[in-house]
Parts: structure tokens; C-alpha cells; sequence
């Protein structure tokens, strides 16, 4: 069995796979103060809870964007599973050019957001990841090619309660109008349909640069993605398990 990790800077998601079968799924809060032994009790306990013995673990895969956290994680998980853990990087050999200025600085993340849309999609896709960054991931003809990067959602809500001492901290759910009438609902309408809107204008805006004929498919992922992506005009597809 293959487990995959992807290590944010606010949430790790990790997910179990018999062959190209995804079995289960977990998220967890990337804790920068876990030893590696927590990381692996978290680890072996969520693949024991599923029925399967850490020992059945024979390939681990890792990405992360969070380097105060990895070492620990992968510590815990090959102390665990006995496997050791292959880490996604931009030297990796990968079936991905990476088409871009700088290619060591793209992160793992966005690397496996494209390896990702290659085996789902084929060529052509812009893949939004709504995470503590919301990023534009660019693929076509096997390279990524770049994108872009703004505050995710929950970054920009919560550095607005912060900033602004009267403004309280709000759970994000889309609101039933846009002009609210209470202050919970004015923060939860400014956010989400100011995140919608900005990533329809952003599509729009890579679409008009896309090279060649095509139009690419849009396709959202990360864990804002579900609320998100309804409030879009330009998102197609929601794969939540997409990386």
C-alpha cells in the first residue's frame, strides 16, 4: 500500500491508496510542536482505525511547504510504517517540465497539483488550491507554466479580525445576500464573494494569456474548496482528494 502525504502550512492531509484506489483520506492541523513519535502514534492510529496495520505501508510519498514540521513527520512515519519516506521536490525526476524562471522555487505543493491534473485532466488546466494561500497552479503539454498566488481565505479573514479590534471572528459560510445586515454577515459576504470574484477575474485574466487555442479547465481543490467553488462562474470541476 502507497501513503501519501501533503504538508501544509495550516493542515496536512494524508491518504491511503491500493494501487490507483483511494482507500481513505484524513486531515489533520500541522502541529509544529509534535516530536515524532506523536506524528507516528497520529499516523499508525488513523491506519489502524481504517483496518490496516502500519506494517502494510510499503511506499510513503511526501510533499511539504512546511520545513519546520517535515522532518518530524517523516521521523514518525518511517519509525511507524518501517517505509521509507520519498519526498516531492523540484529536483525531482518527474514526468513534469517545470517551465518557469526559477524552477527550484516552486513548491512541492504546486508540483503535485500538476502531476495531478496531467493523470486526471490530460493537458490544459488551471488548478485552484484554496489553502492558507489560494494558488493558481498552470499546466499545458506536460509543463507547468506558472500561475499565480493570493491570501487564502481563512489567511485574509483572520488578519482582518486582527487588524481591526471591533470586527469579531467569523466562521466561513457563504451568507444568503450580499449586503448584510449584522456584522458576521457583512465579513462572511466580503470574503467569500470577494474570493469568488477574485478568482473568476483571475481566470479570466489567465485565460487571455493561455498559450495556444484551447481553453483550460478549471478545477478547484484544498479544503475551502467546497465553499468556494459553488459562488465561481469559471470553476468546473471540485476534486477534493485531487493532492
Amino acid at each position: 500500500m502507497l501513503l501519501t502525504v501533503d504538508i501544509g502550512n495550516t493542515e496536512i492531509t494524508a491518504g491511503l491508496f491500493a494501487g490507483d484506489r483511494l482507500l481513505r483520506q484524513w486531515r489533520m492541523t500541522t502541529g509544529p510542536d509534535r516530536t515524532p513519535d506523536e506524528w507516528g502514534s497520529a499516523f499508525g492510529g488513523f491506519l489502524i482505525q481504517s483496518g490496516h496495520s502500519p506494517n502494510e505501508i510499503k511506499a510513503v510519498c511526501l510533499a511539504s511547504v512546511a520545513p519546520a514540521v517535515t522532518r518530524s513527520v517523516v521521523e514518525g512515519i518511517e519509525q511507524t510504517t518501517g517505509a521509507q519516506v520519498t519526498s516531492v521536490t523540484p529536483r525531482s525526476e518527474l514526468p513534469l517540465n517545470l517551465d518557469v524562471d526559477d524552477p527550484l522555487s516552486v513548491g512541492a505543493d504546486r508540483i503535485v497539483n500538476a502531476l495531478a491534473a496531467i493523470d486526471r485532466y490530460g493537458s490544459d488546466t488551471v488548478i485552484v488550491d484554496f489553502g492558507t494561500a489560494t494558488t493558481f497552479d498552470c499546466v499545458t503539454d506536460g509543463r507547468f507554466i506558472g500561475g499565480a498566488i493570493m491570501p487564502g481565505l481563512r489567511t485574509s479573514a483572520d488578519q482582518l479580525t486582527r487588524q481591526a479590534a471591533k470586527l469579531p471572528a467569523t466562521e466561513l459560510e457563504p451568507p444568503s445576500t450580499v449586503i448584510g445586515k449584522r456584522t458576521e454577515d457583512c465579513i462572511q459576504a466580503g470574503v467569500l464573494f470577494g474570493a469568488a470574484d477574485g478568482v473568476d477575474g483571475m481566470i479570466g485574466r489567465i485565460c487571455a494569456e493561455w498559450p495556444g487555442a484551447a481553453s483550460p479547465k478549471v478545477v478547484a481543490t484544498g479544503g475551502m474548496a467546497h465553499i468556494v467553488a459553488p459562488l465561481t462562474t469559471t470553476i468546473e470541476d471540485v476534486e477534493p482528494g485531487l493532492t
